[in-house]
């Protein structure tokens, strides 16, 4: 139903364009047809769009005071609080290709294994109420990182299903400008919340829990539910899934990703490096997320629709290079007012780069029974990727110092970078 209802193309639209559909080009652009009306998004995009808006409310209003309420409310080091940041963005990868995996072998439980995720971590938020150290809070952060994990690859194969290959790169620039959006509002809701209350984090905390319920439940109301694309002959296997890494398309995206994330320093240490440069009160400190999601929402759309235009994985790196910049200008010894501002814009630049980008491309090279599985191979490498470097850059802070730490980030991004270009996928992927 979802994609039935939706889609403006038939099942075997992307295995069209792979045998030499002239709307494709060989640099991963996907040009209309001469007369071509124009798609519209699809109403799938839009409500998951708006779960997505919710929960990010809910998830970026913790996101924003999490760092310092474990360094300066619980007296973690770097090192402690890198462990930590790792288990929040790189635990999922764990659970990504389960999540992929459930959704595909029931032809129609994408928004459903998406759902059980979503309401794991609307679960976990009530739990930081009640831990205060180490080991039991990872452990929180490591079952909320469960839900999102087994939600993102469902989720973003719904996407993917219900969008043409003309349209992929503006319905995920959709998606995700709408779940910017969220996380535009939760850093001010959490700067609200403190400056209003006593308990500050207890009632961040317990605010996020309400936000999330909310988002399950618009999700379970207003999603459809049904079979996404074809039905496959045979149930998808996950030794199935992980066989389409033989396709060397998907298997040079898998890489390049899993390769830059090796230098994607986490928004909470570039948050940090801020502040320190900065000096900026720790009241002041949950409003600088903001920065990045103003202009990843302004961005997202347009550069979803030019990935669309001009090739997808030029503007996926060219993201890199803005974030390549955005380490650069934390290294200067520039202060002045400006530098908060040019450091945020290149950030939110960023992942308005390659978020939806990257998955807009993966979907390119994964058939439909096995899309959402495919992409949760991209995903599960670029996590597991983000994971080693929130560690890494952790300790590297903790023994060296902050600025040594970025140094080597940075030139790790360059030569990833670099090496990316050289093992981009090239012409069309086969779907």
């Amino acid at each position: 139903m979802y994609v039935a209802d939706s889609r403006a193309s038939s099942p075997g639209r992307d295995d069209a364009r792979a045998e030499g559909d002239p709307s494709a080009s060989a640099d991963g652009a996907v040009r209309p047809l001469a007369g071509r009306r124009r798609a519209a998004i699809a109403p799938t995009v839009l409500a998951l769009g708006t779960v997505s808006l919710v929960t990010d409310v809910s998830s970026e209003m913790v996101t924003a005071v999490l760092p310092l309420y474990l360094v300066t409310g619980l007296g973690l080091s770097p090192l402690g609080f890198g462990l930590l940041d790792g288990i929040y963005n790189g635990f999922s990868a764990l659970v990504r290709l389960v999540g992929g995996h459930l959704a595909d072998r029931g032809g129609g439980r994408h928004k459903w294994v998406a759902g059980f995720g979503y309401g794991l971590s609307a679960a976990c938020k009530p739990l930081l109420l009640v831990v205060h150290s180490l080991t039991p809070i990872g452990l929180v952060l490591a079952t909320d990182r469960t839900g999102k994990g087994l939600r993102t690859a469902p989720r973003d194969a719904l996407i993917s299903l219900s969008s043409t290959p003309q349209t992929r790169g503006r319905s995920f620039g959709v998606h995700r400008a709408m779940d910017t959006a969220g996380a535009l509002l939760g850093p001010l809701v959490a700067f609200l919340i403190l400056r209003a209350t006593v308990d500050g984090y207890d009632a961040v905390f317990t605010v996020s829990f309400c936000v999330a319920v909310l988002g399950v439940l618009v999700l379970v109301l207003f999603v459809p539910g049904g079979r996404g694309g074809t039905v496959a002959d045979e149930r998808p296997t996950l030794r199935g899934a992980v066989g389409l890494l033989r396709r060397r398309g998907l298997r040079r995206i898998t890489v390049c990703a899993l390769l830059l994330g090796l230098a994607t320093v986490s928004d909470s240490f570039v948050y940090l490096l801020l502040q320190r440069r900065l000096g900026v009160p720790d009241r002041w400190f949950a409003l600088l997320p903001l920065g990045t999601a103003a202009a990843f929402l302004l961005l997202a759309v347009p550069l979803g629709r030019l990935a669309d235009r001009v090739g997808r994985w030029a503007v996926f790196v060219a993201g890199h290079g803005a974030l390549l910049v955005a380490y650069a200008l934390l290294l200067t010894a520039w202060r002045g007012t400006a530098l908060p501002y040019a450091v945020l814009a290149l950030h939110g630049a960023f992942y308005a780069a390659t978020d939806g980008v990257l998955m807009a491309a993966a979907s390119d090279g994964v058939p439909e029974a096995l899309r959402s599985s495919g992409l949760a191979l991209v995903q599960t490498g670029q996590a597991l990727a983000r994971f080693a470097c929130s560690l890494l850059f952790g300790a590297a802070w903790t023994v060296w110092g902050d600025r040594a730490a970025l140094a080597g980030a940075a030139v790790a991004l360059a030569v990833c970078a670099v090496s990316s270009l050289t093992l981009r996928p090239k012409g069309v992927l086969p779907a």
